[in-house]
């Protein structure tokens, strides 16, 4: 059975590998997984998979979402799946052999994932950018379609508001990994730049395997403290919600 701080992927979006390595140092008993964006990537390369690797058993989210042509992309995944990480992504866009492709290069050492719908888009965005009125009326409609290419692709699963999981699960079973952003907890109030955000309670009741949560804990006085206090929120729907822990 999954602990509750296994749920909380906790994102290293900062510039430095000195800076990731304090919350490396903090965080790396208290989240089950860490998330490495392109920012920290780009500046530190492989040296910060293997600073986390060997800090602990937290797992590693490599989260660099590719976006190129079919081949590029598939030589890319190759490389990502020598670092040995549990998930890495790549932008669901226009094209399934490009998502076919990643899961070729990913083979079995890595979990490839598709991102649908960035969090941070609305739906007046979509609309600005020339999709057709069914998708920016209903953006649950286009991370559907955008989720159905991933899985027949051969993707592990996707990334997706918490609004979407329930859908995603109904539609595409349990054993398709749902990533959650844009989770904040009911007592961290504030305004930024994500438009579709969803308590912890809320997604794993509604069944997201992981939470990617930074600001509420990076911004903590304590972060381990901010941690904890998550994943207790989340333990409590667990006992309601049994199923989701497995």
């Amino acid at each position: 059975m999954k602990s509750p701080q296994n749920y909380i992927i906790f994102p290293l979006d900062v510039p430095t590998v000195k800076e990731a390595a304090k919350y490396i140092d903090l965080l790396s008993e208290s989240v089950g997984m860490f998330k490495v964006g392109l920012e920290l990537f780009i500046q530190a390369g492989p040296e910060i998979i293997r600073m986390i690797q060997s800090s602990g058993h937290a797992e590693i989210f490599l989260d660099l979402k590719l976006h190129d042509i079919p081949i590029t992309v598939e030589r890319a995944m190759a490389r990502v799946a020598e670092l040995g990480v549990k998930f890495a992504t790549v932008h669901c866009g226009e094209s399934s052999r490009m998502l076919e492709s990643a899961v070729a290069g990913g083979g079995s050492s890595v979990g490839v994932l598709g991102v649908t719908v960035l969090t941070s888009i609305s739906a007046e965005e979509i609309a600005a950018a020339g999709y057709k009125d069914s998708f920016s009326s209903d953006m649950a409609a286009l991370v559907r379609k955008r989720a159905q290419m991933a899985r027949a692709a051969g993707c592990a699963g996707v990334v997706c508001s918490g609004h979407e999981v329930k859908m995603i699960k109904e539609t595409f079973g349990n054993d398709f990994f749902a990533i959650t952003p844009g989770i904040r907890p009911a007592w961290e109030a504030g305004n930024d730049d994500q438009r579709r955000i969803v308590t912890p309670a809320d997604a794993v009741k509604n069944g997201s395997d992981y939470l990617v949560i930074g600001r509420p804990i990076r911004d903590a006085e304590d972060p381990a403290a901010a941690a904890k206090r998550v994943a207790d929120e989340i333990e409590s729907v667990l006992h309601d919600y049994p199923a989701n822990s497995l």
